[in-house]
């Protein structure tokens, strides 16, 4: 299928890689069908969750652990279930960020989980994270 982006233009998305949050980001009740955009390198540093029913809603995401923060996250039974979690290993955990004084600026505080297996998603508000200092 393709869709039409501000951010992209028009874009081909396979439907077998669309992220479905069954409960829509805060703020986005509109959209709950996204696609992940990254350039084509092995490990990208800023990755786009475009949305599919919004053609104006994107948001840049990053790992975490690419600046040193680390989660230990606990997920209730009702949660396992919206995210149709077998495996944890299937389970990516990514950070929103803004662009501010040409620094990207994480929002440590609500992780996006994203069950990469059944390709569902959902934000995590209220996690403390691990920050992890590397001597580089």
């Amino acid at each position: 299928m393709q869709i039409d982006s501000t951010r992209f233009g028009r874009i081909e998305v396979d439907p077998d890689t669309v992220i479905e949050f069954p409960q829509p980001l805060a703020g986005f009740e509109n959209s709950r069908r996204y696609k992940l955009l990254h350039e084509d390198v092995s490990n990208p540093i800023v990755m786009w969750l475009q949305s599919l029913d919004e053609p104006d809603v994107s948001f840049g995401l990053i790992d975490p652990a690419c600046i040193g923060i680390n989660y230990e996250i606990t997920l209730d039974d009702s949660e396992t279930a919206l995210l149709k979690i077998s495996d944890p290993g299937t389970v990516s955990v990514l950070l929103m960020v803004r662009k501010e004084d040409n620094q990207l600026m994480p929002a440590s505080h609500a992780p996006i989980l994203i069950n990469t297996a059944a390709r569902l998603g959902m934000q995590k508000p209220g996690i403390s994270a691990r920050i992890v200092f590397s001597n580089r």
